[in-house]
């Protein structure tokens, strides 16, 4: 019932892949279970999850452990170097299996699009917070954007526009959603907010 299909689109998009040791992994595990996974055998791409994990609901006691453990992984000490192939790699590996010939940009999965924002955030969390924790807090894409920004690891004037242009993919795809459309729209219509996460792209991993 967690995807069950709304008149504002699904309920919560799940996948319950991501949890330890993925299909052949216990729907549950003990938090101490769950710390010890993450800090010896998560691969990066688990990590990178990590940074958008919420607590929702249950005991308080609980969430407060679990943002404990989860601020602990994300500020371990990592190879910056490292990371940044890693985290290339699995972004390769994402586009080449939802390549397609359509002549529609696709808002999630095209060079420029939501995915490419939120991967360069998981990178630059994961490399920098053990010096900057606050880049741990869950404060959302854009506003770790202007914090990445301030701290002076992207260029703020350019972090400041990939955040505009998250905000305008979003609406572009909850139009869709709500229009029961798949998340593709012209190059043109995507244009413009395009253009600053591809320069982002650039600016960080040094590649297109």
């Amino acid at each position: 019932w967690l995807s069950s299909q709304t008149a504002a689109g699904k309920l919560f998009e799940t996948d319950l892949r991501l949890r330890p040791n993925g299909d052949s992994g216990l729907i549950a595990c003990s938090l101490e279970a769950f710390r010890k996974y993450q800090l010896e055998s998560a691969w990066v791409w688990e990590h990178q999850a990590l940074t958008r994990a919420r607590f929702t609901a249950g005991d308080p006691a609980l969430g407060a452990a679990f943002e404990r453990i989860r601020c602990e992984v994300l500020r371990m000490p990592r190879d910056v170097e490292k990371l940044r192939t890693d985290v290339l790699e699995m972004r390769a590996k994402m586009r080449s299996a939802h390549s397609g010939k359509s002549s529609q940009f696709d808002l999630k999965h095209d060079h420029g699009g939501l995915i490419d924002v939120e991967f360069l955030i998981q990178y630059l969390v994961l490399g920098y917070a053990q010096t900057y924790p606050e880049l741990t807090g869950n404060l959302g894409n854009i506003a770790l954007l202007r914090m990445a920004g301030e701290l002076g690891l992207i260029p703020a004037d350019l972090a400041a526009a990939c955040g505009d242009s998250y905000r305008s993919l979003r609406h572009l795809q909850h139009r869709q959603r709500l229009n029961d459309l798949a998340s593709r729209v012209s190059l043109h219509e995507a244009e413009s907010a395009r253009t600053p996460v591809i320069a982002l792209w650039q600016q960080v991993f040094g590649t297109t």
